[in-house]
Formats: structure tokens, C-alpha cells, sequence
């Protein structure tokens, strides 16, 4: 018995006698790529219909068709497995079952990685597995290049994310992961469809970077000849529609920021932005509690997400609130912090051994100490409320406290996945918050969107959802890289490409 599981790994002379396979296919007339393959049904719904009390002669008959997995051929027959969009199913094909001289001239010289399609009917081994008995078989397109070695399968960081579509084929982590976001995304706009948000689409390249402190990516536009950039954010187009009269409305698109890549980052990734009128931030925190447990519990299938340190993330119940100030005073034993100067918070946070830039302006610092000392340790839903002003300039002020705005972080398994904010409508504080704002925090200011506030905007709650984070989190993922199908990768050189 022959087994090409275990094929090694000496992939160039494999493609020169895959390149032989084809030439002589092709000069028997025989098509290696299909133009269309009967496929009645997939691995899954196939094994569904295998009936126990059946005869082998009145089992269901079905056309698969996959890429071969597993081939090991015996003699006379082979067993082989083919994998599709569901899975893998088993088929057994026999040389007496086939046209003659089909077996040995061609069905063996099959490779590993090559899709065809298989038509039989349903039968079960002595070992129990549902197997399709080939009554005939199509070539539908010839590999010429080798799967990753199964037993080793993909390790490579590089290429798991280069080549993502071999990661895909060979770990079925990565792709059962793949297949929950779809159902992630699939299930937050159910949820927010059955509470009457229009779904909207707004502009990726536009006049002005606004809605975030981001560096954008900065663009040329031939047609019009001007610069544009790639959105950073969907906030400021999305609360034009609520100016409009659209009470409820939501985005889930790509934003684009120019900035480092970490395992928490990249330039490229995926938001919800949502805006509600005649609400504030208080309704986006039972609306994001809410909108987090429906997925958690309709796609993962739980509300506790088990960590690899053998903690559990409790996602049940009511979430901690707590304000910004308190966790900085506790943190820092400081009960004065906040009304240190900017030299003493330096020395302060210097001391508590965070590495802070001395440029930094006084709430830099403050934020410096909650992002690298606190936030690391709210393992557990907490939603952080009431953050200093400028650290964003479109949110209500505070009542009573006009050094912070209504705002909450909702931070869980120490990283932000959610910010929120009860949106600032005065058109006249609007500007001058744009006009106040100093440091990295600095925005364009985007004077049509103040003249759309002009025109009146109702009071509302806005919340943004990093839905790349929120995918870590539910799938226990190590990096956003494997939550991001085709993460930004620095570009091979022509040499390295060609290996």
C-alpha cells in the first residue's frame, strides 16, 4: 500500500514531475481544468443521507467534489478523501468499477491537492465511516504544486499569512475561524436589523481624515485632481445621516490608518460604526452588552470564553462600570494625580516603570499610565467611563465635570474592543473642541460637518466596534493577523517570490 500523506517535502522536483503529468494529459486530449463539475451535494449533506437501514443497492447516490486530502491506494483499489467547503468525505474507488485501463493509467497518477469529482452511492466500512462508492470519477483541476506535508501542516507565520489559502486547505483551525467571523458579521446585522437600523455605505476616500487621530493613507485623484485619503474612521459621514433624519443607522466596513502593525494592529481592519438618536451613551452600553452576548451566544454557543492561561472571560450577567479617574487614582495610589503638574505625572509614571515619551502633553501622559498599566488587566467586561475631553473632541461634555466627556471604553481581556459616546450636537462647542485640540489628538477640521450640524442633529448615542478584536476574543485567536483573511504583509522580493 502506497500512502501520499507523507509525501516529503522536496517541492521543486515535485512541480518539474507535476508539470510532466499535465503536458501528458494534455497530449491524450485529456482536459486537466474543467470548465464545470456536477456536485449534487457537499461533504456534509452527503454523509446526512447515508440511510442505516438501506440496502447497498438503495443507498442515495450523490456527485461530490473536492481537493484529495488523502490518497492511499491498495493494490486493486484506493481509498482517498476529498475536501470541501463542509469538510472531508471518504470515497473508495476500484479498478473494476472503472473503465478499463482508467484505474491504473490515470486514476493513480492522481496527486495530493488535485479537485475532482466523484460519483457513487453511500456505504458504510467496517470501521464505521460513510464512504462514497466511485462509480466514476472527474479530473476537474490539476495541482502542480504540493500541499504542505500534513503531518507538519502550515507553520510558517509568513507564509500562513502570504499564502492563506494553503492555511486554509491544510488547518482546519484557521478555517473553522474564518467561517465564524462570516457568522459573526452575519449575526450583528440581524441584530441590529431587528432593531430597526439601516444599514448604510459611506464614502472610503474622502477630502479630509476626520473622525479619529490617525495618520491616514494619502491618495490622488486623476478625475478630480486633488488629494483624498482613505477614511480612518466611518464616524462623521454616518452622523450626516442622522442630520438627514435617519434615526438609526450602522456601517461595518474597512478603515485604513497608516500606522504600525502588532498584534492588536493593522493599517487595514474592519469596524461597526453605529449611531442612535434620542439616546446617549448609556443606551450604547446596554445596546453593545446586548449586541456582544447575541453573538457570543448564537455563533460560539456560549457566554464564557475560556482563555489559554485557563481563566474564564464572564461575558453573562451585568458588566463593570467604572470611571476613568478612579481606576488612574487606584492604580497609581495617587489620589492626587490629576491635580499634579505635568512635570510630577512624568516623574510618576516613570516611576511606576512606564516607558513615556517626554514630549507627551499632560493628558498623554494620564493615558499613557491607563493604556499600559490598567488596561492590560480588565480581563473581565468593564466598561470605563467619563474620559478626559481631549481625547476626543466629538462627544458631549460632562455635566458637573467639564474636564472629561460621556464616554465609555468598553475594554474586555485587557484591550479596548468599544468605544462609545453620548455625540456632541452643539455645532458651535463642536468647533470650538476641533479648535482646542492639541498633540497627536489633532484633527482636520471638517467644516462641511459642521455645517451639517448647523442644520440641526438630534441628540444620540454613537458606538464603534473593532470587529477584528471582538473576533480574538469569541475565537481565541493569538494575533489580528489570524482573525484578517489577508493581512498587510511588507511586500517578498523577486527572488523570494519565485521560492
Amino acid at each position: 500500500m502506497t500512502d501520499q500523506t507523507a509525501t516529503p517535502d522536496n517541492s521543486h522536483d515535485l512541480y518539474a514531475v507535476r508539470l510532466q503529468k499535465l503536458e501528458n494529459l494534455c497530449k491524450e486530449a485529456r482536459n486537466p481544468f474543467a470548465a464545470n463539475c456536477e456536485q449534487s451535494h457537499s461533504s456534509e449533506e452527503a454523509v446526512k443521507l447515508y440511510q442505516e437501514d438501506a440496502t447497498d443497492e438503495t443507498q442515495p447516490k450523490v456527485s461530490v467534489a473536492g481537493r484529495i486530502v488523502v490518497f492511499r491506494v491498495m493494490g486493486k483499489a484506493s481509498f482517498i478523501k476529498i475536501q470541501d467547503r463542509d469538510g472531508q468525505i471518504q470515497a473508495y474507488v476500484t479498478r473494476d468499477e472503472l473503465p478499463d485501463g482508467e484505474y491504473n493509467t490515470y486514476f493513480k497518477k492522481l496527486d495530493l491537492g488535485d479537485i475532482i469529482g466523484i460519483t457513487g452511492r453511500l456505504f458504510k466500512t467496517k470501521t464505521g465511516e460513510i464512504t462514497v462508492r466511485a462509480e466514476s470519477y472527474t479530473l476537474v483541476s490539476k495541482s502542480l504544486r504540493p500541499l504542505p506535508e500534513k503531518w507538519a501542516g502550515l507553520t510558517d507565520d509568513d507564509k500562513i499569512y502570504r499564502q492563506r489559502y494553503l492555511d486554509l486547505i491544510v488547518n482546519q483551525e484557521s478555517r473553522g475561524r474564518f467561517r465564524q467571523r462570516s457568522k459573526i458579521i452575519q449575526e450583528m446585522r440581524k441584530y441590529l436589523w431587528q432593531r430597526d437600523f439601516t444599514e448604510v455605505e459611506t464614502p472610503m476616500l474622502q477630502s479630509l481624515a476626520g473622525g479619529a487621530a490617525a495618520r491616514p493613507f494619502v491618495t490622488h485623484s486623476n478625475a478630480l485632481d486633488c488629494q483624498f485619503y482613505m477614511r480612518i474612521a466611518l464616524e462623521l459621514y454616518l452622523k450626516r445621516m442622522l442630520v438627514a433624519g435617519e434615526d438609526r443607522v450602522f456601517e461595518i466596513g474597512r478603515v485604513f490608518r497608516n500606522e504600525g502593525l502588532s498584534r492588536r494592529h493593522n493599517p487595514e481592519f474592519t469596524m461597526l460604526e453605529l449611531y442612535q438618536a434620542y439616546t446617549d451613551f448609556r443606551g450604547m452600553m446596554e445596546l453593545t452588552q446586548g449586541l456582544i452576548q447575541h453573538v457570543a451566544k448564537t455563533v460560539i454557543g456560549s457566554l464564557e470564553i475560556a482563555r489559554p492561561d485557563g481563566s474564564t472571560i464572564h461575558l453573562d450577567g451585568e458588566w463593570r462600570e467604572v470611571k476613568y479617574k478612579d481606576l488612574i487614582i487606584e492604580a497609581t495610589a495617587d489620589a492626587d494625580w490629576f491635580s499634579h503638574s505635568r512635570e510630577d505625572k512624568l516623574s510618576k509614571a516613570r516611576a511606576l516603570n512606564i516607558e513615556v515619551d517626554g514630549e507627551l502633553e499632560d493628558y498623554e501622559i494620564t493615558n499613557n499610565v491607563f493604556e499600559k498599566l490598567i488596561e492590560p488587566t480588565l480581563i473581565q467586561p468593564t466598561f470605563v467611563t467619563h474620559i478626559p475631553r481631549e481625547l476626543c473632541p466629538l462627544a458631549k461634555i460632562t455635566q458637573g465635570d467639564d474636564s472629561t466627556i460621556d464616554v465609555f471604553e468598553l475594554c474586555i481581556n485587557g484591550q479596548e474592543i468599544a468605544p462609545a459616546y453620548s455625540e456632541q450636537n452643539d455645532p458651535i462647542i463642536q468647533r470650538k473642541m476641533f479648535e482646542d485640540q492639541v498633540g497627536e489628538e489633532q484633527q482636520d477640521m471638517d467644516t462641511d460637518f459642521l455645517t451639517a450640524l448647523e442644520h440641526g442633529m438630534p441628540p444620540a448615542g454613537g458606538m464603534g466596534l473593532g470587529i477584528d478584536r471582538l473576533i480574538i476574543l469569541l475565537t481565541g485567536a493569538e494575533s489580528i493577523r489570524d482573525t484578517i483573511l489577508f493581512p498587510s504583509l511588507k511586500p517578498l522580493t523577486s527572488e523570494a517570490s519565485k521560492t
